[in-house]
């Protein structure tokens, strides 16, 4: 029985809290001071100025950020492109250079060994005469 009565006081009670509430309510909006329609007007003029405002500061800083940002990234390209050709025709010229020295040895050892073989023949040539 006991828990019965204290649900019925708490739902009694919880109902004139909400109409308090009501009242309450009723009575803090008699107590606002309302805009007169030209407090009204200004007031919303004012605030679209301000957010225009700062709408085209907004536009003028993105646009900016975005040109430096485009012309910055482009300046990049180009010096990582030039550093790019600059090392890859190093090594083409090392690469280059190293087919020229093999070459030029490869040259020099066939020039040894002609000149190797001519002298073997003439001492054949030599020891024949003898």
């Amino acid at each position: 029985m006991p828990k019965e009565a204290n649900k019925k006081q708490d739902s009694k009670k919880q109902s004139k809290d909400k109409k308090q509430f009501g009242k309450d309510f009723k009575a803090e909006l008699k107590r606002v001071i309302w805009p007169t329609p030209k407090q009204l007007f200004n007031n919303t003029v004012a605030v679209i100025t301000v957010v225009l405002i700062t709408a085209a500061i907004v536009f003028v800083l993105d646009f900016a950020f975005e040109s430096l940002n485009t012309y910055g990234v482009d300046r990049l390209k180009e010096m990582v492109e030039n550093q790019n050709s600059e090392s890859s025709n190093t090594v083409v010229n090392n690469e280059v250079e190293e087919d020229t020295n093999t070459t030029e040895e490869n040259s020099t050892n066939e020039t040894d060994t002609n000149a190797t073989d001519e002298n073997v023949s003439s001492d054949e040539d030599s020891n024949s005469v003898e």
